[in-house]
């Protein structure tokens, strides 16, 4: 049934336009958020988000305030958090028993700005009881609680957030089955169109290897493209996506010829070619890189004809990016050969945050719309090296400091985050919010870009591993897979090897391939 995906669609816009009171809205509409659902009702929400934030409310249910707090403020309400107050004692401590209130607690509280001492104060003591009440509770609430104090709901990846929180709203009593099944649906055909990009962008990779044989760069496209589509998985985000996989792939390549692989000379070399960006500038380059660089020049060009003519001219703006962050390439050579260290943290993090490439990623996602390095060998002093230096420390303790200065970065995020939107449509500031909750994911635990294997399983959870849908749902995806570039048989072949559903019926409840 073809018709399927619009009828669940039109079901639930019901449950949303059927919503009034206060609890039952907030309840909604973070359940839609965390579903992915949305984007499909965005003015809806925001119409049932200005009611609640004009409407009174029970102001003694700390569930109820830690919620409607967190909704506001992620959707851009600067609300007060002094409203946290009055779930105080006499002696300034938190009175909190229950861990559902505990949990929303806790995870609004990371929304927090500079100077809000009560949010502080929050985080530290919901952290502490969550973790003792954790040995006691069972699923699912013991894998919510696991889940938020490894990461907090607002700086999870949303793609990733989809995934863990289909099952967990699968097993509660008081799901909707119009909502689960409209998010089974929607992430299925999500994983249709990431398979179908990462053929596309895996076929680009092989060429450029077989072109450029530089045999010395790290293999990481799948990862790549992973992390892209953390920071946009929306499916009308699909050429943002595959730009940037390909705009990552040759920062990691740059990365890895100045960092270790090439001479001094021969990285200057490349940066003037870089910042010439034309086939003249191949004779200034050494024999091993001119193929890379054609090959570089070449994807550019792809660039412009994949936007239609008149948007062509924002690749200029990539190749923009490009030459500055060779030039900032150039300024760690620089350090690196004088064997200069930083007097202070702040001195080290003015160049390391633009060499991170950052910033052009956040950029150049806008132009498909509408690292710990090795310290093998010499190399310019580490983020960790120069707080140590500066401060006097261990390791250890420089690494709590740093883990402060991240803090201290998402204070900063969610202050530009909460400001007037009139100079700015509001898809920038989430698309760089959504860059610093995949970069928080790759490198949370350890350097997972270049030690993958730490991330693999969640990597198969997006491309391969299906979830149990009707089999009505599942003629419906191939209608819709048969309307992809291409056809069924180009779209479909992508993902036999990478994924399968699982149907269920009557009489069949069992793992079938696409074809």
């Amino acid at each position: 049934m073809k018709e399927r995906v619009q009828v669940v669609k039109e079901e639930v816009r019901k449950v949303v336009k059927g919503s009034s009171e206060v609890p039952e809205i907030l309840d909604l509409v973070i359940t839609l958020q965390r579903l992915g659902l949305d984007s499909y009702y965005e003015t809806e929400i925001n119409d049932l988000l200005c009611i609640v934030y004009n409407t009174d409310y029970n102001d003694k249910d700390l569930h109820l305030v830690s919620l409607r707090f967190y909704l506001l403020r992620k959707n851009g309400y600067d609300v007060s958090s002094d409203m946290f107050q009055h779930f105080k004692d006499k002696e300034g401590s938190f009175v909190a028993d229950d861990v559902r209130s505990l949990l929303s607690l806790y995870n609004a509280a990371f929304l927090r700005t500079h100077g809000e001492k009560v949010l502080d104060e929050a985080i530290v003591f919901t952290t502490n009881r969550l973790r003792s009440e954790l040995e006691h509770l069972k699923s699912p609430a013991a894998d919510e609680v696991s889940l938020a104090l490894n990461t907090p709901l607002f700086r999870r990846v949303r793609i990733l957030e989809i995934r863990n929180y289909i099952p967990i709203y699968e097993s509660a009593t008081t799901r909707n089955e119009s909502i689960l099944e409209f998010a089974k649906l929607n992430f299925n055909l999500l994983q249709l169109i990431y398979c179908e990009e990462l053929k596309s962008i895996t076929g680009w990779w092989k060429e450029l290897n077989v072109e450029s044989n530089l045999s010395f760069i790290r293999d990481r496209i799948v990862e790549m493209h992973f992390w892209m589509i953390g920071a946009c998985s929306e499916p009308h985000y699909s050429l943002s996506r595959i730009i940037l996989t390909k705009m990552i792939a040759f920062i990691t390549i740059l990365d890895d010829i100045f960092d270790t692989y090439a001479t001094t000379e021969e990285s200057m070399m490349l940066a003037k070619a870089i910042y010439m960006c034309n086939e003249t500038a191949t004779v200034l380059l050494p024999k091993y890189m001119k193929d890379f660089y054609l090959y570089y020049l070449k994807t550019f060009d792809s660039f412009e004809e994949a936007l239609c003519p008149n948007k062509s001219y924002r690749v200029c703006y990539l190749k923009e990016l490009f030459k500055r962050l060779v030039q900032e390439f150039s300024q760690e050579i620089k350090w690196r050969d004088d064997h200069y260290i930083p007097k202070t943290i702040e001195e080290h993090l003015e160049l390391s945050r633009k060499t991170v490439g950052a910033f052009e990623l956040a950029c150049a996602s806008f132009v498909g719309m509408g690292d710990l390095r090795e310290q093998a060998g010499d190399h310019y002093a580490s983020t960790i090296q120069c707080y140590m230096l500066q401060h006097g420390t261990t390791i250890h303790e420089a690494c709590i400091g740093i883990k402060e200065l991240i803090e201290d970065s998402w204070k900063d995020m969610m202050k530009e985050y909460l400001a007037p939107t009139n100079l700015q449509p509001k898809i920038v500031a989430r698309t760089v919010i959504d860059f610093a909750r995949t970069g928080d994911y790759i490198y949370k635990q350890a350097d997972s870009f270049t030690f993958s294997h730490t991330i693999k399983d969640m990597i198969a959870s997006l491309y391969v591993f299906g979830l149990r849908i009707g089999a009505a749902a599942v003629e419906c995806l191939f209608e819709i897979l048969r309307r992809l570039p291409g056809g069924c048989e180009r779209g479909a072949s992508t993902c036999v090897s990478h994924s399968w559903f699982v149907m269920e019926d009557d009489e069949l409840s069992a793992s079938v391939p696409l074809l």
